[in-house]
């Protein structure tokens, strides 16, 4: 039933619609609702529950037994000739470990292990900013892809009556009307797959906040994105070694790795505790009858000395395998530094070369809107044909979509790199989310 209940709270949730959203909004949604993350926090809380359950072998443990029992005996020729007795008895047993390496090696893992458990968290928090904002610009993209080509259907559609007006009065050939035409029926199908495409960026984002935006905050416009700050490539590689999460937590996995080799190779060695018990047992014949025995009470306290012989080479066969794990999470743990330099260099080479590509398309876009006048205008003069004033107009909406999509690929980059470095935090989205305009 409770499955039942959160499901179709989950369902009434996605379906209701919000008015307007921005990219905070939406992180904000999704940090409280998203399930991946949940479990992510479910997880880390399993885990750190490791350390007092290790710690727990190094604390003194208290036991206690009670019996009772009842005897009753006959003897073979007279069978009704019994004889019955009670016995009851109780142990309460102390034990404190005094020298137990296995169980600190244990321990000290289990403090590693829930460290890496907290690592790991922020790393799924990352995780879910970086898809909360790539769903977001995939919507954002999606529409504008819509919006271009709906208004180059538009202009092609009005060229299209050009020509066939021009046509009927002598002024060109059937040829202009045929190609506008055909421009017109490629740019109706681009249209309806750029509608599927942004119904399925709706629907990754929602999936995500678990609820459906009408409208999002768009990019500003005019819009003057940030450098990277630092400036220099070598801080940030220097920041990704020292900070980046994926580093951090392949070396707790190695130190981790080195305390569950050592904590086997503690296994042939002697453990030591203190031991303290007593106890008190009675023997005595039921229906008070005679010849029971007094109640008696107990009580020891020593050391107990546990030495290792021999486990059937089990323990050196454990030792080999935790050894070759040790050398995995070692080379592991260079794999995650070369990894994350190598992305802190991607991102840090996507942010600064997407912003100059954005200073071209910005003037590409202007010399487009430039040319297709032109191009309109000779037309109209006779100068030029109509199959180029469709490409002009092409041209122009294709160099629309690249500025915007390059925008976009400037901001992830930007989020991106803050992430290989370990720095990404919701101060890094709220700055993005400065760069919208409000919704409405």
């Amino acid at each position: 039933m409770i499955s039942v209940r959160l499901a179709l709270c989950s369902l009434l949730a996605l379906s209701s619609t919000a008015q307007a959203q921005d990219l905070l909004q939406a992180w904000n949604q999704a940090l409280a609702r998203e399930p991946q993350f949940g479990a992510a926090q479910a997880l880390r809380q399993a885990d750190q529950e490791l350390v007092p359950q290790s710690r727990a072998q190094l604390l003194p443990h208290i036991s206690t037994i009670g019996t009772a029992e009842l005897q009753e005996r006959r003897q073979t020729g007279q069978l009704s000739n019994q004889q019955a007795s009670n016995r009851a008895a109780w142990t309460l047993t102390l034990s404190q470990p005094i020298y137990n390496r296995n169980a600190w090696a244990r321990y000290e893992r289990a403090q590693l292990l829930a460290q890496g458990a907290d690592i790991q968290l922020s790393l799924e928090r990352q995780d879910l900013m970086l898809r909360v904002s790539q769903h977001y610009f995939d919507v954002l993209a999606a529409q504008d892809t819509l919006s271009t080509l709906t208004a180059q259907q538009a202009a092609i559609e009005e060229q299209l009556r050009a020509a066939e007006q021009n046509f009927e009065l002598g002024g060109t050939t059937i040829t202009d009307a045929y190609e506008a035409k055909s421009r017109l029926d490629l740019t109706r199908a681009n249209v309806i797959q750029a509608e599927n495409a942004l119904q399925v960026a709706r629907d990754k984002l929602a999936a995500l906040t678990l609820e459906r935006a009408e409208t999002l905050a768009r990019l500003r416009d005019p819009l003057v994105l940030p450098a990277p700050q630092p400036a220099n490539l070598q801080d940030w590689l220097d920041q990704s070694r020292q900070s980046g999460l994926s580093v951090a937590l392949a070396e707790i996995k190695a130190r981790a790795a080195e305390e569950q080799l050592k904590s086997i190779q503690a296994l042939h060695e002697p453990t030591l505790a203190l031991k303290a018990q007593t106890g008190s047992g009675s023997d005595q014949t039921l229906f008070g009858q005679t010849g029971g025995g007094p109640r008696s009470l107990n009580s020891a306290l020593g050391l107990e000395l546990s030495i290792p012989i021999f486990r059937g080479g089990e323990t050196r066969s454990q030792v080999r395998e935790q050894s070759s794990r040790l050398q995995q999470a070692r080379y592991d743990y260079q794999f995650a530094i070369q990894q994350s330099l190598q992305q802190t260099r991607q991102y840090f080479s996507g942010v600064t070369t997407g912003l100059v590509r954005v200073k071209a398309l910005e003037t590409a876009t202007q010399s487009s809107q430039d040319a297709l006048e032109a191009n309109k205008l000779a037309y109209e003069v006779g100068v030029r044909v109509n199959i180029d004033v469709l490409n002009a107009q092409q041209q122009l909406y294709e160099a629309r979509r690249s500025l915007a999509q390059a925008r976009y690929e400037v901001l992830m980059n930007s989020l991106r790199l803050k992430a290989a470095s370990g720095t990404l935090n919701e101060n890094d989205l709220r700055a993005v989310n400065d760069l919208l305009e409000p919704a409405s």
